[in-house]
């Protein structure tokens, strides 16, 4: 016992993206040796998954009421400029996606259509769901994983205890830090739960049923790596007016990763929430900037959307203008903040974006189809981009301010 004990520390305290990466090694290495194993294996992702998912509500809501609650007045949350980054980012992922769609115009071979799902009629029903789950019931936010619903609840119920005892708003505090060790345990669990993501995929699916989507994919993927390794360099360089790359690269080391295999913006919360508090950012900025990037920053989704609409635009040969093509990117960008209130997330407003051209409902599930194909990879690479931006704009909205404040004093001086 007294032997295990050194070599658990020295794996507690070890480099937890150099262990996901050998937990990403070994599952593919056991799918390919055992696929039966593998399979089997895919327990592990799952039960690391749900621990994440189940904690992630409880951690929001927690936080985000302890942060308001024990606010000093006038403190500044930078909340603002964060927003505006995450609107901002999805508009300039749908007008990327928009872009490679018409230089690299995909041409799909329609499957069968999609059965046993509904999508939505229209973007007012996208918008009203948005609105029904703010106000949802807090017990049924909490157990449903509605975070919105939750974050108006905590942020109502931190106002409320604003006003209260000292000792009432510590409890909550201590509440929170004893959430937080909790989280952090889960978080330590990640190389296993990923290995056993990995097993089960490649196993499972593998990828020569993605093969005959290759153009699909790389325009898809093409687009997602312009969003995250060009244009969200410029918008957090011109914000910080500094080198972006070196935290763009953490956050998709330390945030996209976990998010590729957990395919979860939600179950992603946590991690992202750590990595904030190791990055020194303000913690009642990123417990409410974290959970509500995970709702209303989709990048990710806005690129599928646009593409994927694209793609039944070019294989139906409809004609496009510019200016239909630049309502589309507003269409998609506003449907991907409504996205995490629809069942099914970003593929299911497709058929909303494909009635701006006309295309009947039966062609677009169709689409709808080829997206659940593909989304081994698409959904993956999605929750990564969206996952990894929340903590890129907050973590570059706070040291903006943090550089305008220092600039401030200097000057005084």
């Amino acid at each position: 016992m007294n032997q295990s004990q050194p070599f658990l520390a020295r794996v507690a305290n070890g480099s937890l993206v150099i262990q996901i990466l050998i937990g990403i090694v070994a599952g593919i290495v056991l799918a390919s040796v055992a696929p039966e194993s593998a399979v089997k294996a895919g327990f592990l992702g799952s039960l690391f998954v749900s621990a994440l998912k189940a904690v992630a509500p409880v951690l929001v809501f927690i936080l985000v009421a302890s942060s308001i609650a024990n606010q000093k007045k006038g403190a500044h949350t930078n909340m603002k400029p964060i927003i505006m980054l995450y609107l901002f980012g999805t508009l300039m992922a749908s007008l990327t996606a928009v872009t490679m769609s018409f230089l690299f115009p995909t041409h799909l071979t329609l499957v069968a259509s999609a059965t046993g799902t509904t999508p939505p009629e229209g973007i007012t029903e996208v918008l009203n769901t948005l609105l029904f789950k703010i106000v949802d019931n807090p017990v049924n936010a909490l157990m449903t994983g509605n975070f919105i619903g939750i974050l108006a609840w905590a942020i109502a119920l931190g106002f409320a205890l604003h006003q209260a005892s000292e000792a009432t708003k510590q409890v909550f505090h201590d509440v929170s830090n004893g959430i937080t060790l909790i989280v952090r345990f889960v978080i330590r669990l990640a190389p296993i739960g990923i290995f056993g993501l990995v097993a089960n995929t490649f196993a499972e699916t593998g990828f020569a049923a993605l093969a005959s989507y290759g153009h699909l994919l790389g325009v898809l993927l093409g687009s997602m790596l312009i969003i995250a390794l060009v244009v969200n360099p410029l918008i957090v360089f011109y914000k910080t007016k500094s080198n972006p790359y070196p935290l763009v690269l953490r956050c998709i080391r330390e945030s996209g990763i976990t998010a590729f295999f957990t395919r979860s913006s939600a179950a992603n919360i946590p991690v992202n929430m750590q990595l904030c508090k190791d990055l020194d950012l303000h913690e009642d900025t990123y417990s409410v900037s974290i959970p509500l990037g995970a709702t209303i920053n989709m990048a990710g989704a806005a690129i599928t959307i646009t593409v994927l609409t694209l793609a039944a635009v070019h294989t139906m040969g409809v004609e496009v203008d510019l200016a239909t093509a630049v309502l589309l990117s507003v269409v998609a960008a506003v449907s991907a903040c409504g996205a995490s209130g629809v069942a099914g997330g970003s593929l299911l407003l497709i058929p909303l974006a494909c009635s701006l051209f006309g295309i009947p409902n039966d062609v677009a599930m169709q689409v709808v189809a080829v997206g659940f194909i593909i989304g081994v990879i698409q959904d993956s690479a999605e929750t990564a981009l969206n996952s990894s931006t929340d903590v890129l704009f907050t973590a570059a909205a706070c040291k903006a301010e943090e550089a305008k404040v220092a600039n401030a004093e200097t000057a005084k001086s």
